[in-house]
């Protein structure tokens, strides 16, 4: 028998033989013994962010251990570090593929397919708003990470199973991967509760924020790729530079953490600064971005899921960029197109602020958040009896405790922070 760093090797059901993940139970100079290993999976820093709501009901288990590990992916810059800062183990993907799980977490396809143990896949977005590029055989172009393509790998599904946020989504499974359909669950989505529940204490996020009572905050927030707001950025941030009255409102720039994955945090930091002159904060890609929302008075975004859940939030939405041909139209992204206003040219910001309050009309908005979570508030019931009947273990004997949003930091230390890293 071989060992490797002090592990045995095994021998799985399909012959091959691989090492157990690291400090397992196979090791006597364990503390804990006879644990369940758990991997998390994180290709970007948006997957291993939307994981946390997941992984996060099981740390409390002493008969669970949680490790974490950044698969093969063109955005996953920042994604290790963000996963270093929990103190977690993040083993090298080279060791991943080669160790025995219970349970494997991801939000993205990339790279499960090299994993062994049963995967659950959910979604790393609200509202199964993107098309995929290219068509099916049938013409058809499904929501991107609900086709064939997202799900398969050489004629074998991928997942032991899919947690869904929608009833809705299970008939896009329907029309991009039907043979998915037994594996899939509805569970709900933990962005929609914890926003939920924050926006009762939406004055405190505000104050940590360090905005007056008559201060408006402005929260413009983009996606990434063809058709985000980020293509047009010198055309929409100068705007709130020259037109908003700068005592009276405070501006965020929210870019999609893959932007600077691609192309750098000095790159998107550099020109969103050459086109406000510094009065727009940029807010970094590893920041939580929910309590910011909580706290904005309005919204202006393009098709990206935050743009989605701030029709949540009970402020006016302007859409600045909108690429129809990519957006899929049975989503509630794409009832949010035909519902909010689209910031116009030749008027002026101030009034068409105005404009959108004074149109704004709070039952055609909560019909598209309805359509965000199928599972409203139940979204930590629902996802930790997915998990431990995967693990095959009895869940604890108490009701999940949600974790409640964290107050943001001030805008000013935001700021601040900024400019350190500048130099």
């Amino acid at each position: 028998m071989t060992l490797v760093h002090g592990e045995q090797d095994i021998t799985t059901t399909d012959g091959t033989r691989r090492t157990p993940a690291p400090w397992s139970n196979n090791g006597p100079w364990e503390t804990l013994r006879d644990r369940k290993e758990v991997l998390v999976v994180a290709q970007t820093m948006v997957y291993a962010k939307r994981l946390h709501d997941f992984y996060s009901l099981l740390a409390p288990d002493l008969r669970v251990h949680v490790q974490f590990t950044v698969a093969p992916h063109m955005f996953n810059g920042g994604a290790a570090e963000i996963l270093r800062a929990l103190g977690g183990t993040v083993l090298p993907w080279e060791q991943a593929v080669r160790r025995e799980f219970d349970l494997i977490l991801a939000a993205g396809s990339q790279g499960i397919e090299q994993l062994h143990g049963p995967v659950v896949r959910l979604p790393h977005g609200a509202g199964n708003i993107k098309l995929a590029r290219h068509s099916a055989p049938d013409g058809e172009r499904a929501a991107i990470g609900l086709g064939r393509d997202y799900l398969y790998w050489e004629g074998r599904l991928v997942p032991t199973s899919f947690a869904l946020a929608h009833e809705e989504e299970l008939l896009e499974l329907r029309r991009g991967c039907p043979d998915a359909l037994p594996i899939a669950e509805v569970v709900g989505d933990p962005c929609y509760d914890r926003i939920s529940a924050a926006l009762p204490h939406r004055e405190d996020h505000r104050s940590a924020l360090g905005l007056r009572p008559d201060e408006k905050l402005v929260l413009v927030s983009s996606t990434w790729g063809d058709g985000s707001l980020f293509t047009r950025l010198d055309a929409v941030l100068p705007r709130l530079t020259s037109e908003l009255p700068r005592h009276g409102y405070r501006a965020v720039l929210l870019p999609h953490p893959n932007i600077a994955a691609q192309h750098s945090a000095y790159a998107v930091r550099s020109w969103a600064k050459a086109t406000t002159r510094g009065a727009v904060t940029v807010i970094p890609p590893e920041t939580d971005w929910r309590p910011l929302l909580v706290a904005a008075d309005f919204v202006i975004g393009d098709h990206g899921s935050v743009t989605l859940y701030g029709a949540m939030t009970g402020v006016p939405v302007l859409l600045a960029e909108y690429p129809h041909r990519h957006v899929n139209p049975r989503s509630p992204a794409a009832q949010l197109a035909r519902t909010a206003p689209a910031l116009a040219p030749g008027h002026p910001l101030t009034g068409q602020l105005a404009y959108a309050a004074e149109q704004y009309r709070p039952e055609d908005y909560a019909a598209i958040a309805d359509r965000i979570s199928s599972e409203p508030g139940r979204f930590d019931r629902n996802a930790r009896r997915l998990l431990y009947r995967v693990l095959g273990l009895g869940q604890p004997a108490h009701t999940p405790d949600p974790e409640p949003l964290p107050l943001p930091e001030p805008l000013d230390a935001i700021a601040a922070a900024d400019a350190r890293r500048a130099g």
